[in-house]
């Protein structure tokens, strides 16, 4: 029996025919409407498909899935390497070929699984600079490690100029990689990157604890005021539990152990309080304000990490669509 060659699209829909409804919908939910369309035409305009075709287009994925993750090990020639091992040097330079015409790496990817300690080591005594420049491109829990470790003089600044930071010219990026030692100067865009700018400085402060979120910010109000509400408008913090609906609310306590909860209102304000229990049953609000009464004193960093732990909580929800955190300027639906 011949096998038929598929296009880009007609792999795609084979791919998440092979899947299933339900992991089919997962991948979905990180497509734009037009690819969701094109894909949904596609997947119902296909022909039948013999089993040894499925077979070669999730081996081709699979292998494409591989090279990736190689690529984020130690970047495109250590991924070359290991796949001319496995399937030999033309397929391998085949895959390569067809992944980094689709897929731009990012700079700085070799040090995305490096320890944040060991890096710290590598950036502390760098200008702030150059120090937000390399949290940029980091994921925001890796670079949250990093900002909360730096000297507390530091972190506003790197955090302000990660907020202001726009374009970086290459050339700069490539200097800083080679400074650190990096693989990845070689597959870098020769446009100008966008990188930084006020969201990722949100995401970074939104996964710091909450002592070292709380000096940054009271840090950036006195240096740029304006850039500091803005960054707080995009933020969700524990105070603003106030805003979110009872529906949401409620969602959130079922989420949250009872122990959690008598730690983190122990510290909190009245307001916060109140909103919170008038969203309990009458018998769980006897038993945390008894808890509360006979914990005794909290360290004020227990207090700040069980309400930092009700905020990821809060986020995650936010994040799977289960509740809406309005944010300052944000229309909310009701």
């Amino acid at each position: 029996m011949t096998v038929r060659q598929f296009n880009g699209k007609e792999k795609a829909a084979i791919l998440l025919i092979s899947l299933g409804p339900e992991k089919s919908a997962e991948i979905f939910k990180h497509l734009n409407e037009d690819e969701i369309e094109e894909l949904t035409l596609q997947i119902a305009n296909m022909r039948m498909i013999s089993s040894e075709e499925k077979q070669n287009v999730l081996e081709n994925f699979y292998q494409i899935a591989v090279a990736q993750e190689y690529i984020s090990e130690g970047g495109i020639d250590y991924a070359k390497k290991i796949l001319e091992r496995a399937v030999g040097s033309d397929k391998a330079v085949d895959i390569i070929n067809r992944l980094t015409s689709s897929l731009q790496v990012k700079p700085f990817e070799f040090i995305r699984k490096a320890d944040p300690n060991q890096l710290l080591n590598y950036i502390q005594d760098e200008h702030p600079q150059t120090i937000a420049l390399i949290l940029s491109y980091l994921n925001p829990n890796q670079s949250a490690q990093l900002i909360a470790s730096l000297p507390p003089n530091k972190q506003a600044e790197v955090a302000m100029r990660i907020a202001t930071m726009d374009r970086t010219s290459p050339d700069i990026v490539k200097e800083v990689e080679k400074v650190l030692e990096t693989k990845f100067s070689d597959v870098l865009s020769q446009d100008f990157t966008a990188t930084g700018g006020i969201q990722t400085a949100v995401d970074i402060l939104n996964s710091v604890d909450r002592g070292t979120e709380k000096h940054i910010i009271e840090e950036l109000d006195m240096i740029d005021a304006e850039l500091s509400e803005e960054i707080r408008k995009r933020m969700f913090v524990f105070e603003d539990i106030v805003s979110l609906d009872n529906r949401s609310i409620q969602r959130v306590i079922r989420e949250i152990d009872n122990s959690q909860w008598a730690i983190a209102l122990k510290g909190a304000s009245e307001e916060v309080k109140e909103v919170i229990f008038t969203n309990m049953s009458k018998r769980l609000v006897e038993m945390i304000k008894e808890d509360i009464e006979f914990m005794g004193p909290v360290r004020i960093r227990d207090i700040e990490e069980a309400q930092q732990n009700i905020v990821n909580i809060i986020r995650k929800l936010e994040e799977d669509g289960e509740i809406i955190t309005p944010r300052g300027g944000a229309e909310v639906i009701v």
